[in-house]
């Protein structure tokens, strides 16, 4: 075609595209004449982006922290965009959700192996002394995380695994939140008080979370998996996948955790407590949570020691002080 034709071409579909608009295609191509370029720096908001950095203290090593946090819940939004497509897929096709499943591997493989900016990349001292600036705001504050969770299990799944034998999907959403396992890493073993990070938080996004679970109930990503035909949920390259992505949520992505917790809050003289009163070392061991997005994937056995073999042969807290 030429040069002239592909013009015309092109005219005449977006006079098409713009006819019910209200407005003809010459007032269009007027804005399109008046509009200024477009800048890499106007497009991803580049100075709003770096502007958004507000250390509380004056300790160098405090921005790091924020960045990296902040980084990390660009990529929670990155996995809830692909759960999202996921989510509301009617075609149910095999390729289309091994593809979505393999890239929130990959968001989570970037989130894991940069973990290591929040182990080695800041000094022990400067944090310890500007996180008691940060009282009593916490990382399980993260809302998105939660949502993650929400997206890909049944609730029941989430509720705490010493009460999940008393819950099924008969239960409501309301009955099974309040048992949802996270709840008791922010919450006192002795009183039963909740920590002021956990009512804040509850305060905020209790509402958003129970209305997301009810409009995912029956059609998390672990449903859409039971829905498939047998010959689809036997595909050796899904059945991988989503076993990839249980570990990297629920295993690998809570031991980086872990070491980053060892790092600071470690020590000789005995544990320091986290910013928001979190008992951490009961909460964010895999083998104590034992939280499992798809559990029909794997044998009862598996099931039972979840977590435990990288807790036992591949955490070393010692490592990870020195």
């Amino acid at each position: 075609m030429k040069k002239k034709e592909k013009i015309a071409s092109q005219i005449s579909k977006l006079e098409e595209k713009y006819k019910d608009s209200g407005q003809d295609l010459s007032s269009y191509l007027d804005g399109l004449l008046y509009q200024r370029y477009l800048t890499y720096w106007d497009y991803i908001h580049l100075d709003t982006l770096l502007s958004l950095q507000v250390p509380r203290t004056y300790f160098p090593d405090e921005e790091i922290f924020i960045m990296y946090h902040q980084i990390s819940e660009l990529y929670f939004k990155l996995i809830l965009h692909e759960q999202k497509q996921l989510v509301d897929d009617k075609a149910q096709n095999l390729d289309f959700f091994i593809e979505k499943a393999k890239r929130i591997n990959s968001y989570y493989k970037a989130l894991i192996s940069s973990f290591s900016i929040m182990i080695k990349g800041m000094e022990k001292e400067q944090f310890l002394q500007y996180r008691m600036a940060l009282l009593p705001s916490s990382g399980f504050q993260s809302a998105q995380y939660r949502m993650i969770e929400l997206y890909s299990t049944p609730m029941e799944n989430l509720v705490h695994h010493t009460e999940r034998d008393r819950f099924s999907s008969k239960n409501t959403i309301e009955e099974l939140y309040e048992h949802i396992y996270w709840k008791k890493g922010a919450t006192d073993f002795t009183t039963g008080e909740k920590t002021l990070t956990l009512k804040q938080f509850e305060y905020r996004y209790t509402p958003r979370l129970i209305r997301t679970a009810k409009q995912l109930q029956n059609t998390t990503i672990y449903h859409k998996y039971l829905q498939m035909p047998e010959e689809k949920r036997h595909n050796k390259e899904l059945v991988k996948a989503l076993k990839t992505l249980d570990m990297n949520a629920n295993i690998n992505w809570p031991l980086m955790h872990m070491g980053s917790a060892y790092r600071y809050l470690g020590s000789e003289k005995g544990q320091v407590e986290a910013t928001g009163g979190t008992n951490w070392k009961e909460y964010l061991p895999p083998s104590f949570q034992k939280v499992v997005f798809f559990p029909k994937l794997y044998t009862n056995q598996e099931l039972k020691n979840w977590g435990k073999q990288w807790v036992d042969h591949i955490f070393n807290p010692e490592k990870i002080k020195k």
